[in-house]
């Protein structure tokens, strides 16, 4: 809509630019610890590395409202105090249990009640797609993570062998490993789609935002992203696996892999381009491509339009009130960290049990970077006679910054292997507190193949089956007892052709007798 001449408009003060300059300052006092954090995880993670560019967007999109801004009187709204207290209250729960993801939604929660303060109900209409931005540069919680990404890395194995099939090349699938006979293309964290995925959704939902179509267009073209995403990484792990066939193995590394995926996503993005032009044409309404696609600017000031200048709302009082009352008590929980834990390394974790020997594995370092984990052990247990036990247990001095044990129930069916059942089960009076310990019994099958495992989360003192529990108890714990130690242990045993699964369950309630009371010391209470 275009601004009149005798229009009013508002102009903000000198004094009110302090008082936001104000509150802005506050709120990264308040939060820099988890700003520190977030940003870091954007350099951690390939799949973040587009975040650092959201919170400019954001600032760019608001600016492109200015003018519909400087229409209204943005007198600010009370209710935006109870969101800020209730964004500073979860950022308070996050920073005594030394959780960052609940601290980096407390910042969207506090910002979002900040801007309704300021703005006021009809300023946050203008303004709420630039805030809804950023909630993508938030990292998905450890355990959403996991199970995306191994969910997504079947899916892209089973598209792209099927590709590779199409070409007359001789393929066979197991689980995430494409084996081409001479060579085995393994579907890994860096190619399961995300790092696609999350860049993908940012840019099309700010593609959505310049979209002037109707709601349901928009909508259909943000979602579109997802499929999108998950149909070309497939494509491309089906070119990989021909170039190999063809041309040799380093088809799937180094640069050439990393050019790939880079090609790829700009292919994304023009697929993405085509699509809007496809719904553009759907409806009544046909208007050319370059009117319902675009990038408004603000208007100017017209020639004889009303001026006047903002006060300042008794809203910026109650929130300046707030945040300097909230920045006073970060004080209280500043440099807060995990109380330090007596453990021996599982570096001298024993190879002799009772009848059971051992021998030491490790793990590869793709693994162990995509674990992120503090000290690990691994190895295969037999006796005289049967089959033996796999041995594995990730221990993490602290869980505070979203790294946990991986569910083996998310990371196990990327062997190839196939969940036939899963359940629960008892073993009474284990020699580690003479009580009874609960574990997670999953039953597996590949082909003839069968395997049987168990597991459980040894969490400070407690052993819990549940993965949800785990996050709760972490909550408590960080608050109560500033601990977030933990470790995941899991054992796994091979089923002979002439076994059944209760042979499996007596081997591994056997060798769960012997292992419990070491474990003690390794993972502490």
């Amino acid at each position: 809509m275009r601004q009149m001449a005798g229009t009013l408009v508002w102009k903000e003060t000198s004094q009110r630019w302090a008082f936001v300059a104000l509150l802005t300052m506050l709120l990264a006092f308040i939060f820099w610890d988890g700003l520190e954090e977030l940003a870091r995880l954007w350099g951690k993670k390939e799949e973040y590395s587009h975040a650092y560019l959201l919170p400019l967007i954001s600032v760019f999109l608001v600016w492109q409202k200015s003018d519909e801004l400087r229409r209204l009187p943005l007198e600010g709204a009370w209710i935006g105090i109870p969101v800020v207290l209730s964004g500073l209250a979860l950022a308070f729960v996050g920073a005594l249990s030394t959780i960052y993801v609940v601290i980096h939604y407390a910042i969207l929660v506090t910002l979002t009640g900040a801007v309704l303060a300021y703005l006021g109900w009809r300023g946050l209409k203008v303004v709420w797609a630039p805030i809804v931005l950023l909630f993508f540069t938030i990292p998905l919680p450890s355990f959403l993570y996991q199970s995306l990404s191994i969910k997504l890395q079947l899916i892209s194995s089973g598209m792209g062998v099927a590709m590779i099939r199409l070409f007359g090349i001789s393929v066979f699938l197991e689980g995430n490993v494409i084996d081409l006979g001479t060579y085995k293309l393994q579907v890994v964290e860096a190619c399961n789609g995300l790092r696609y995925l999350f860049p993908l959704l940012s840019i099309g939902f700010i593609m959505a935002y310049f979209f002037k179509a109707p709601l349901w267009k928009r909508v259909l073209v943000f979602l579109t992203t997802i499929p999108l995403t998950i149909v070309m990484n497939s494509i491309r792990i089906g070119i990989i696996g021909i170039m190999v066939e063809h041309w040799g193995t380093e088809m799937a590394e180094g640069f050439l892999h990393d050019f790939e995926g880079w090609l790829f996503f700009m292919v994304c993005m023009v697929i993405l381009i085509g699509i809007m032009w496809l719904v553009a044409k759907i409806g009544p309404e046909r208007r050319p491509f370059r009117e319902i696609f675009g990038i408004d600017y603000p208007l100017p000031v017209p020639e004889g339009a009303v001026v006047r200048p903002r006060g300042i709302p008794t809203t910026f009082y109650g929130l300046a009130g707030v945040l300097i009352l909230a920045a006073a008590a970060t004080q209280i929980v500043e440099g807060r960290q995990d109380a330090p834990v007596e453990r021996l390394g599982f570096d001298e974790f024993p190879m002799e049990m009772g009848e059971w020997s051992g021998r030491r594995g490790t793990l590869k370092e793709i693994y162990l970077e995509a674990l992120d984990l503090t000290d690990y052990v691994v190895a295969d247990y037999v006796r005289d006679s049967g089959m033996g036990v796999n041995f594995y247990t990730a221990y993490y001095a602290s869980q505070r910054a979203g790294e946990s044990a991986h569910s083996p129930q998310a990371c196990l069916p990327a062997g190839g292997w196939k969940i036939h059942k899963v359940g629960r089960r008892r073993i009474d009076a284990v020699p580690a507190d003479g009580a009874a310990l609960d574990v997670n019994r999953v039953q597996m099958q590949m082909g003839e193949s069968r395997v049987l495992v168990y597991y459980w989360f040894q969490q400070r003192g407690r052993t819990i089956t549940s993965e949800y529990l785990v996050k709760w108890y972490l909550l408590v714990d960080g608050l109560m007892r500033h601990r977030t130690d933990g470790a995941l242990v899991r054992l796994t045993t091979n089923i002979g052709p002439t076994e059944d699964w209760a042979d499996g369950d007596a081997r591994l309630e056997d060798f769960v007798r012997k292992v419990a009371p070491v474990l003690k010391d390794y993972v502490p209470d």
